[in-house]
């Protein structure tokens, strides 16, 4: 009895094999099978399933990009994100690649955007691509707003025109901010924060549901930092002193991720890094060879809650975060 058990069992297994083969090898679909095999069609359904629950049956699902989908698991993991957004290295220009990344984090944005919400933004070429980017499909009732002060005669970079455009493109509003990015002074600093323009800006950015940003290079002659305003420091090597490795919403941050001890962080008008870090999700957009070390700082600080930029950067971010 025993022996006529096994063989009973092993023609079964074959007959189940023999279905998933035709099933999951040649593509026939379950009527296919039924006709060729002369079984009906609910007995081909019950072998698939007991192939399955056999363990007979694994499925591996293959994808040209799954490179980019394991760099941005590995980049989570290290950075303590939620997610990352990582587009191939298409080019040797980096301004190519920071539009790639520039739509990728405007399709990510119009997937998670909701009517009534508040987006505070910084100022410059990564949140500009995205602002390029946009192509919503219908109207969205948000209000975006700067998250610093503004920069004179530097359009491309200048957060006032970044917010007024991002609302544009999504038929919202904006709020504009009627003061500098850098105050001469702590002093002057104080004065215009207290005014209530500023002080009404800056408080729906603390209240925005999504940020924006950014992630500025500082110790590059290439560097927007330099030019962010007649009070900015002028030379590359006093902020190298300084321990600086990059900036996140006009703020010098050292290379652990700490707020660095240098004057102009105590004169920025805007968001404090405390204040940033508050907002529900935060998302840096960044891409470039002089922009890994800054990334790296960034996420060392846990700021940011979705990271994007491309893969041959988030490979070298990856390296200098386990380094």
């Amino acid at each position: 009895m025993a022996a006529l058990s096994q063989i009973d069992d092993y023609e079964r297994i074959r007959k189940i094999h023999r279905v998933l083969v035709m099933h999951y090898v040649e593509g026939l679909s379950q009527a296919e099978i039924a006709r060729k095999t002369g079984l009906s069609h609910p007995t081909v359904n019950r072998l698939v399933k007991e192939g399955h629950e056999r363990g007979f049956v694994e499925i591996t699902v293959k994808s040209p990009f799954q490179s980019l989908f394991d760099l941005e698991k590995r980049l989570v993991e290290a950075g303590s994100l939620r997610e990352a957004l990582v587009v191939p290295s298409a080019s040797e220009q980096e301004e190519v690649n920071l539009r790639a990344v520039g739509k990728s984090v405007a399709d990510y944005l119009l997937a998670t955007l909701k009517d009534g919400d508040t987006i505070c933004v910084s100022g410059g070429l990564g949140v500009s691509a995205v602002v390029e980017a946009l192509a919503p499909s219908r109207a969205y009732d948000v209000t975006v707003v700067p998250a610093t002060g503004g920069v004179q005669g530097k359009h491309f970079i200048d957060v006032n025109h970044v917010a007024a455009q991002f609302a544009s493109k999504l038929q919202g509003k904006a709020f504009q901010i009627h003061a500098p990015i850098f105050a001469a002074s702590r002093e002057e600093r104080d004065v215009l924060l207290s005014l209530q323009s500023v002080r009404e800006v800056l408080a729906r950015a603390r209240d925005a549901a999504i940020a924006l940003v950014g992630i500025g290079s500082v110790l590059s002659e290439k560097s927007t930092y330099f030019s962010l305003g007649p009070s900015a420091p002028a030379d590359p090597d006093g902020l190298a002193r300084s321990g600086a490795a990059g900036e996140l919403v006009a703020h010098l941050i050292g290379a652990d991720g700490a707020l660095s001890d240098y004057g102009l962080n105590q004169r920025v008008v805007g968001l404090t890094l405390d204040e940033f870090r508050s907002i529900p999700l935060s998302i840096g957009i960044s891409a470039g060879a002089r922009k890994v070390e800054p990334i790296a700082s960034v996420l060392r600080g846990g700021f940011l809650d979705v990271l994007a930029t491309d893969e041959r950067t988030g490979t070298r971010v990856l390296e200098s975060l386990k380094g």
